[in-house]
């Protein structure tokens, strides 16, 4: 049996987290004769939880024969000095227990760096060259460039071109690059590091792999996790919109937008989520008397299958702002959206648009509730044949993302490496 390495800082089993993305690659990597090793951080990412390693520097553990290593990093707090820390911690956790790992478990033959930031892709490199196998680097999010684009540091400046430095080095020392947008190859020649360009970077060994969804559990939870709601019940035109509801998500453009449609009747804004502005919109849906807009508030994840399959139309509500969308999306929440099997309204214009392809969903080119509006009308008022069909187009593009398929297009890259 071959065995396969997955670093990823905030990987989770089902027990500890959502983030079931290299989880799921490793319970279907094993039909195929590969074990996987999950490498996380015992510091849990969002909840604030903590996997207990009793004082030694990793804890090993198995959820359904999937093989966990949570390494032991420093506890942080927001995004500040803290935080660096722990990535910090979590890049030298991982030189520190490879080598002892590896004597008592089995060597790897292949290694995978997957970054939410790039010390894990490094650790992935550096730790292959120290076994002689090769190193695979996921971005599944494009850094320093999203650094960039926040202003925290110009890209001009010397430590954005030290932090440029670095990434180049990572994928020009990586024998096969995974980006889970479809674009994001086009960040490399962006920067004139392929060879058309002059540069070392043969685009051949960079591969796409989006997130996904996995459809067995999905609809399983339909008929197991029922949610008892009246709203989600009646026959009226549902919108819905699933996710936190803080600033950056703009939730009070769905405000705006309802009160632009409380002259149809059956026509109603669902809007499952906590967070910091739920009280304020709150009010605002009270004092503005926009009666066609229900707060939910939080809901367990495991019943949010089953509420957007009760929807009418689901929105993927993004801001334009602050982030490059010309290179594509790769939000679980679209793939969720999708396997429901309901029309999409989303927000913003993408480029490598999922929507356009699978022609499951519209988009806006503007950010507006006018423009938003105008699009949920426009879903409202279709041909019943043609919601249909855009429904089932939803559904069917789904199955391009589940699991067991995204698994496969890993498995052609583990080989691909192996064999050069």
């Amino acid at each position: 049996m071959h065995r396969f390495w997955i670093f990823n800082h905030y990987a989770t089993t089902p027990l500890t987290g959502p983030l079931l993305r290299h989880y799921y690659f490793a319970e279907y990597l094993k039909e195929r004769n590969i074990e996987t090793t999950v490498f996380a951080a015992n510091e849990l990412h969002q909840t604030g939880g903590c996997v207990d390693t009793h004082g030694k520097p990793y804890l090993r553990t198995e959820e359904e024969g999937v093989p966990f290593v949570f390494v032991k990093t420093s506890k942080y707090e927001g995004n500040g000095i803290s935080r660096v820390k722990n990535m910090v911690s979590f890049f030298l956790g991982l030189l520190k227990i490879s080598k002892g790992y590896a004597k008592q478990y089995g060597k790897p033959d292949v290694i995978m760096g997957s970054s939410a930031h790039p010390l894990t892709s490094i650790a992935g490199i550096l730790i292959a060259r120290r076994f002689h196998v090769p190193a695979i680097v996921e971005v599944r999010d494009l850094w320093p460039e999203a650094i960039f684009s926040f202003g925290k540091v110009k890209m001009n400046s010397l430590v954005g071109r030290l932090l440029s430095a670095g990434e180049k080095w990572m994928y020009v020392h990586a024998d096969a690059i995974v980006f889970t947008k479809e674009g994001d190859v086009d960040h490399i020649k962006e920067m004139g590091w392929d060879k058309d360009h002059g540069g070392k970077i043969d685009l051949a060994k960079c591969h796409y792999i989006n997130n996904g969804v996995n459809l067995k559990d999905y609809y399983a939870s339909i008929e197991k996790d029922i949610l008892k709601d009246p709203d989600l019940e009646d026959d009226s035109f549902k919108v819905v919109y699933t996710g936190t509801v803080r600033p950056v998500n703009n939730v009070g453009n769905l405000l705006d937008t309802a009160k632009l449609l409380k002259d149809k009747k059956d026509i109603k804004f669902l809007i499952f989520g906590g967070g910091s502005e739920l009280e304020k919109l709150e009010k605002r849906v009270q004092d503005e008397h926009i009666d066609n807009v229900i707060f939910k508030g939080f809901v367990e994840k495991k019943y949010i299958p089953y509420i957007l399959s009760r929807s009418s139309v689901n929105v993927l509500n993004y801001s334009q702002a602050n982030y490059n969308w010309s290179r594509g999306n790769s939000s679980n929440k679209l793939f969720e959206y999708m396997a429901s099997g309901k029309p999409i309204i989303s927000t913003v214009k993408m480029g490598y648009c999922i929507l356009d392809k699978y022609q499951c969903g519209l988009s806006l080119e503007e950010c507006t509730a006018k423009a938003l509006a105008e699009q949920i009308l426009k879903i409202h008022d279709m041909p019943e044949e043609a919601y249909a069909q855009m429904a089932e187009n939803a559904k069917n593009g789904a199955k391009d993302f589940d699991f067991p398929v995204l698994t496969e297009k890993l498995y052609q890259v583990i080989k691909r490496v192996e064999k050069d």
